[in-house]
């Protein structure tokens, strides 16, 4: 049975990085975007450049911090109604700060924790508001590579946040299986943004397009679970799971 087309496809965190090069993809698939970010000149640029690019789709940005949880509510209702019903919500926006527990940097641990999990969490309880009344949709969790285990140094609250996203994602599959609304769960490997650009030695990693052009290929399929780009991840994702953790502490 063939998926149903998902015309209409907000994406948050949307003003650089993994989603603005989502925005992309999906906007040369020819779909309808609601745009939603803190930077708001800089969705309002990439909204001109897509709709310079592609003049018949609808193109709506809003400003919108995630941990601002009374914002998400109102700004996905109203992308909701300006494009007549969303199909797909991709809940992107995080934050990769953080550093080795106990080292003094507890503030920047707690706004990676908060803007990765209660601002998933949040954006996942708006989606399915809307959803659920229809009985269809699709809602994307970018998780991470990092979150198949635990890791060290900056990585361990950024990782620990990304796991329990794939954790909500799962519990969201299991409540919702007999239903039409699809939850799947991306683990992107390493791919070229703004959230890793000062970091200069990282193994395996691809450019933002190649990296995009394969998250979009993957949420199409609509995967309960997706490691992209599937190579190397795919063998890696299952090799992490079972390697000893001094081998996996050298991988961060």
């Amino acid at each position: 049975m063939s998926r149903p087309q998902r015309r209409n496809i907000l994406i948050t965190g949307a003003s650089s990085g993994l989603g603005a090069g989502m925005a992309r993809e999906f906007a040369a698939r020819g779909r309808n975007l609601a745009l939603a970010a803190r930077r708001v000149e800089r969705l309002e640029e990439l909204r001109d450049e897509l709709l310079a690019a592609y003049p018949d789709i609808t193109v709506s940005v809003r400003a919108l911090d995630v941990n601002k949880h009374d914002d998400v509510f109102t700004v996905f209702r109203e992308f909701d109604e300006e494009l007549g019903g969303l199909d797909r919500v991709i809940v992107n926006a995080g934050l990769g700060k953080g550093q080795p527990l106990g080292t003094g940097y507890f503030r920047a641990n707690a706004q990676t924790a908060n803007t990765n999990f209660l601002g998933a969490l949040a954006q996942s309880e708006a989606a399915l508001e809307l959803m659920r009344p229809r009985g269809r949709g699709h809602v994307v969790l970018i998780s991470s590579m990092s979150a198949v285990r635990g890791m060290p140094r900056n990585l361990t609250t950024y990782a620990a946040s990304k796991a329990a996203v794939a954790s909500l994602g799962e519990g969201m599959r299991a409540d919702l299986a007999d239903t039409d609304i699809s939850v799947s769960t991306i683990f992107p490997g390493y791919i070229r943004s703004e959230i890793n650009e000062k970091v200069k030695k990282v193994p395996f990693i691809v450019d933002t397009e190649t990296g995009c052009r394969a998250l979009a290929a993957a949420i199409e399929k609509e995967p309960a679970k997706a490691y992209v780009p599937g190579w190397p991840w795919i063998p890696l994702g299952y090799a992490m799971k079972v390697l000893p953790l001094s081998v996996i502490r050298k991988m961060a």
